[in-house]
């Protein structure tokens, strides 16, 4: 029986500490995917930042992309599913961050910029997140208007995030780090691009495992047939899934694998 994995990036399959997928990581997807099962991403970054997946790429390992938390699904050239954040609650969120002076990354089906930026951005995306593509500092007007905007990234820390978020009627919210949160519109959450791929491949719910370590990831381990946090993930993370594997570090991934798939029978 065919079955979907499905594997947040950073945290998950990317360490931390190495801005690596370790290489026990690497081998047991290519064994999963040699016994026939699909692996999937399933992401908060947006497809032109996904910079730190060439251990799995270079070896056709990857069927399909869950990116910005849900917003934007797509397999190969083929967008499967897209939605974007209804305009008023793009210039509700903006507003608030300009008045505040906060950064806030705004990405687009194709392009990605940041208004307002300081020096978290710098530190966050890339010396901690190791993003190789530059994030152009883009007036707010130039990076809204007339603009399909799929994800907002604004550096809210909790309670500037409870604070706004009733002004935002059409959207969801998903942490996964500290210093910021991924705005999508509303009903898109990674579970939400499990259900698109799984329905594009025609494989059944039962039949999906869910890797993550981050609060964005919960929605998805909640949801799939097998939920399973990583040992660096917070507690709440692996409150809610059914099995907590090791870190990323220790061979998590390829732990959790084994255990779920006995890929290495």
């Amino acid at each position: 029986m065919t079955k979907a994995l499905f594997f947040d990036i950073d945290g998950t399959l990317v360490s931390f500490r190495t801005h690596e997928i370790p290489a026990s990581a690497v081998e047991a997807l290519a064994a999963a995917k040699a016994r026939g099962h699909r692996i999937f991403i399933a992401t908060g970054r947006p497809r032109v930042i996904i910079t730190n997946l060439g251990a799995l790429q270079s070896r056709g390992l990857i069927d399909g992309y869950v990116t910005m938390n849900g917003a934007y699904c797509f397999v190969g050239d083929e967008v499967i599913y897209k939605s974007a954040i209804p305009t008023e609650d793009v210039r509700t969120l903006t507003g608030y961050c300009a008045h505040r002076h906060i950064p806030c990354i705004v990405v687009g089906e194709h392009d990605i910029c940041v208004c307002q930026p300081d020096d978290r951005v710098r530190q966050i995306f890339y010396e901690h997140l190791k993003v190789t593509v530059p994030i152009p500092d883009t007036p707010l007007h130039e990076a809204i208007d007339d603009k399909e905007i799929f994800q907002l990234t604004p550096f809210l820390d909790e309670a500037q995030e409870a604070e706004v978020l009733p002004s935002l009627s059409c959207c969801e919210m998903g942490r996964w780090h500290p210093a910021f949160v991924d705005v999508t519109a509303r009903g898109n959450t990674k579970q939400r691009g499990m259900d698109e791929i799984i329905r594009h491949f025609g494989i059944r719910l039962e039949d999906t495992l869910a890797f993550g370590d981050g609060g964005n990831d919960i929605p998805m381990l909640r949801h799939a047939g097998i939920g399973i946090a990583m040992g660096n993930a917070r507690d709440e993370v692996k409150a809610a899934a059914r099995y907590v594997t090791d870190t990323v570090d220790e061979d998590g991934i390829a732990k959790g694998i084994m255990k779920w798939l006995a890929v290495s029978d």
